[in-house]
C-alpha cells in the first residue's frame, strides 16, 4: 500500500499526469437525486475541518446522464489480467450526443507493471487520448486510510455497432490485451448482459492549495433495464504537468481531507471494490478479479 499519492518512481515507459481519489458508496442511498446533496453536504463539513476552499460549480446538481457498456469474454479474460474495455455514451436532453467514446484500459496495483502497458492502438495516426491516472480508493479492510490503482487509459470515439467482434479482432485493433492471451475466435460480448446508466452531478472543485484544484463528482449507476441503484460514487480529480512541481503540503492536506471523508461519510461508503468490480461481480461470477 502507498500511502503517499506521488512517491512513485520515473519510468522510460509513460509518466502519470492524473491524481483521482474515490469513495464507492452504498446504492440504497441513491433512491431520489437528493443523495447528492446529501453527499455534498458531508463533503462541505470535512472540508471545513482542513481549511479546504469548496467552490459549487453554477449548476452543480444537473444530471449528467450516460450509458454504459462492459465488453469482455464469457469467462472475463480481459478483467482478470487486468484489462477493461468499456463503451460510453453521452445523452443530452434524452437524445445520444456525439459518438460512443470507447476505452480500453489496464489497471494494476504497480506502478511499474502499468506504466510498461502499451495501451495505443495498432491505427497509425488514430485520434486518441492516452490517460495515466493514479487512482487512491479506501483500504480493503478499514475506514481511514488508501490504496493505489494505476489505471493506463486509451480513449477514442467509435460507432457502437464497431465493438461486435471476435477477440481476434479486438487484439489486432488492440495488440496489449493479447497479454489477457483469451481464445483468439471467443466473441467479445456485454459483461453481464448489464446496461449501467450513470447520472453523475459536477459540484465543483475542491481547492487544497498552491493550485491544486480538484474537480469534484458525484455519481449513481443504475441497471437500466430495472433502474435500481447498484452503487454511488464520489470522486475529486486534478491534472498536472510533473509531480515535482506538486506542492507537498497541498498534496498531504489532500490526503488526509480524502482519508478523514471516508469516516465522516461512514454510513455511506462500501470498502473493497470499483464500480467495474461491482458490474462484474453481480450474478453468476466468473471474475477472479479483486480490485
Amino acid at each position: 500500500m502507498n500511502d503517499n499519492p506521488i512517491e512513485v518512481l520515473n519510468t522510460p515507459y509513460s509518466d502519470v499526469h492524473y491524481y483521482e481519489c474515490k469513495i464507492i458508496l452504498q446504492a440504497h442511498h441513491f433512491i431520489t437525486a437528493k443523495a447528492f446533496k446529501d453527499f455534498w453536504s458531508i463533503v462541505r463539513h470535512t472540508a471545513k475541518k482542513f481549511d479546504v476552499n469548496v467552490k459549487e460549480a453554477e449548476g452543480a446538481f444537473d444530471n449528467h446522464v450516460r450509458e454504459v457498456l462492459f465488453f469482455d469474454t464469457p469467462g472475463c479474460d480481459l478483467y482478470n489480467n487486468h484489462f477493461i474495455v468499456r463503451l460510453r455514451s453521452f445523452y443530452k436532453n434524452g437524445w445520444p450526443d456525439g459518438l460512443p467514446e470507447l476505452t480500453v484500459k489496464f489497471r494494476h496495483p504497480d506502478f511499474e507493471t502499468a506504466a510498461a502497458v502499451d495501451v495505443r492502438p495498432a491505427t497509425p495516426g488514430a485520434r486518441v487520448r492516452i490517460k495515466f491516472k493514479q487512482e487512491l480508493l479506501p483500504l480493503r479492510e478499514g475506514l481511514g486510510g488508501l490504496r493505489s490503482i494505476y489505471s493506463h487509459n486509451c480513449v477514442l470515439a467509435t460507432p457502437r455497432e464497431q465493438i461486435d467482434m471476435a477477440v481476434e479482432d479486438l487484439t489486432r485493433a488492440f495488440p496489449a490485451l493479447l497479454q489477457a492471451k483469451a481464445k483468439s475466435d471467443e466473441r467479445i460480448a456485454l459483461v453481464k448482459d448489464l446496461a449501467v446508466e450513470e447520472v453523475q452531478v459536477n459540484v465543483g472543485e475542491l481547492h487544497f492549495g498552491h493550485g491544486i484544484n480538484a474537480k469534484a463528482t458525484i455519481a449513481v449507476w443504475r441497471n437500466r433495464q430495472h433502474e435500481r441503484p447498484l452503487c454511488g460514487e464520489f470522486a475529486f480529480q486534478y491534472k498536472f504537468d510533473r509531480r515535482e512541481d506538486l506542492n507537498r503540503g497541498s498534496i498531504e492536506r489532500a490526503a488526509e481531507f480524502y482519508k478523514t471523508l471516508q469516516l465522516d461519510a461512514y454510513e455511506w461508503v462500501t470498502l473493497g471494490t470499483t464500480k467495474t468490480g461491482i458490474v462484474y461481480g453481480l450474478g453468476n461470477n466468473a471474475s477472479t478479479n479483486r480490485e
